[in-house]
Parts: structure tokens; C-alpha cells; sequence
């Protein structure tokens, strides 16, 4: 099947023509989401190319960094590596791809639309940190999974999947050990949101603009106090209560 074109101000869609329909209501949320971005940080990318791939086998070869990203990450978690990101470009799944791989939880399906928002919050993210990527190399892809938990944690937090993931993060705390703070590689996607989440509801968004462009050279522990204004071992206890609480509910 042919792969055409189709542009909003921002962005440009890579795709299927059979998925006309599907691109034009991605790059509408994104334009949406885009706008939502200029309200926190100063400057937001544009000129972003969408690539929207109808398999995840597609995906894959246009991604090689994504298998190893997903293979770290728990396996609650793992679900939810379904897009990717480079200069100027992120790879996402077609919506109904993304519809196919929901499970039967609550907030699955709608995490996994998000994937696009997600994607390319990274790109925001990179461009306020230069240290991580894009580009991909073995040096920034070892910051990036060294940083995971900020890295991972804002992208989630910023498209807005961190209530979706809710069933998520509590079959992660059921079959896994007490994470640590903050949350390791192994659990960055699913539980790196619930820090900015925590931090929003304790400061504001702007706060959380702020811990998304934070200095990578401080140690976890270190960006957090500066984030909360008190000492992490606080945050730590607030951030377990908040855990608990989602297993609760």
C-alpha cells in the first residue's frame, strides 16, 4: 500500500493512505496537545515529523533502540513502549494497532492512545535537557536509561497517561519488590509519572515544567529535594503513601 503525506502547522504525517482518516486526528491531538505545551515551557519543537506505522513488527525495524528500552522496563509496563522518538521525528502505532494491543484493564486503552503525546513530550524533554536524547547513541541511550525514571516519568505525566496506567502500577506493585526512590529503569514508565503527579498536586505544573528540565549532573535524590523544597526521604514517604492510596482505590 502506498505511504502519502498529511500536514497540520506543526507537524507531518508519514502513513498508509488507508490511514488518512486515523493521521489527521493524530496530528489534531498533537496540535492540541502542542498548544497545551507553550502554557509551560518557553519553547516547544515544531516542524516534527509523525511516522505512523500499521504493525508493530514496522515499528520495530524503524526503532531498534525500542526492544531495549521495553526489555528493561517491568513486564506490567511493558505493554505501553509503543512509539519512539528521534531528531526532529517520532514512530508511533496507528491508532487501531494501539486499540488492538489494549488489555481488558481500565485506562489501557486510553494510555495507549496517548502514545503520540507521549512520543513527543520525549522531544520537548530532549531539547530541554542536551545531555539526553535525540539523537540516539550508546552514550545518550546509557543517560537516557540512567535518567529513565525523569525521562519516562515526564513524558507520562505531560501526555496525561498517569490515571490510565492506574491498573498498571498496581499489578507492578503486586508482583514486584518495594521500588526505590526514585523509581529505577526497571520501573520509570509506570511509576516515574507518579512523581511529577505527586509533585503537581503538592506545586503546581509549573513545578513540574521545572523537574522536567532539571540539571541530570545532581543524583535522583537531589533533583527531587530541589523539585519539592524538602528533603527526599519526605518525598519518598508522601510518594509510597500516594502509591498506596492507588492500590486502595
Amino acid at each position: 500500500m502506498a505511504w502519502v503525506e498529511t500536514a497540520s502547522l506543526s507537524f507531518v504525517a508519514r502513513h498508509e493512505s488507508a490511514q488518512s482518516d486515523a493521521a489527521t486526528a493524530v496530528l489534531d491531538d498533537l496540535e492540541g496537545f502542542r498548544a497545551e505545551l507553550e502554557t509551560l515551557f518557553e519553547r516547544v519543537p515544531g516542524e516534527i515529523s509523525v511516522v505512523i506505522h500499521p504493525r508493530p513488527l514496522m515499528l520495530v525495524l524503524a526503532a531498534p533502540w525500542l526492544p531495549l528500552a521495553r526489555m528493561v522496563s517491568a513486564p506490567a509496563g511493558r505493554r505501553y513502549f509503543t512509539g519512539w522518538f528521534g531528531r526532529d521525528e517520532i514512530h508511533v502505532l496507528a491508532p487501531e494497532a494501539l486499540e488492538r494491543r489494549a488489555s481488558g484493564v481500565a485506562g489501557s486503552r486510553e494510555a495507549l492512545l496517548r502514545s503520540p503525546r507521549h512520543e513527543y513530550a520525549h522531544l520537548l524533554i530532549g531539547a530541554c535537557n542536551p545531555a539526553l536524547p535525540p539523537p540516539f547513541s550508546p552514550a545518550t541511550f546509557r543517560r537516557y536509561v540512567r535518567s529513565a525514571w525523569l525521562c519516562e516519568g515526564a513524558a507520562t505525566h505531560l501526555a496525561g497517561q498517569v490515571t490510565h496506567l492506574r491498573a498498571a502500577i498496581v499489578r507492578r506493585l503486586r508482583e514486584g519488590a518495594r521500588p526505590s526512590f526514585p523509581p529505577g529503569a526497571r520501573d520509570a514508565y509506570l511509576l516515574g509519572g507518579t512523581v511529577f503527579a505527586l509533585l503537581e498536586r503538592e506545586r503546581g505544573p509549573a513545578a513540574c515544567a521545572e523537574l522536567a528540565a532539571a540539571d541530570l549532573t545532581r543524583t535522583g535524590r537531589e533533583i527531587v529535594e530541589r523539585a519539592f523544597g524538602r528533603p527526599a526521604a519526605g518525598v519518598e514517604r508522601a510518594w509510597l503513601g500516594y502509591l498506596d492510596s492507588l492500590g486502595a482505590g
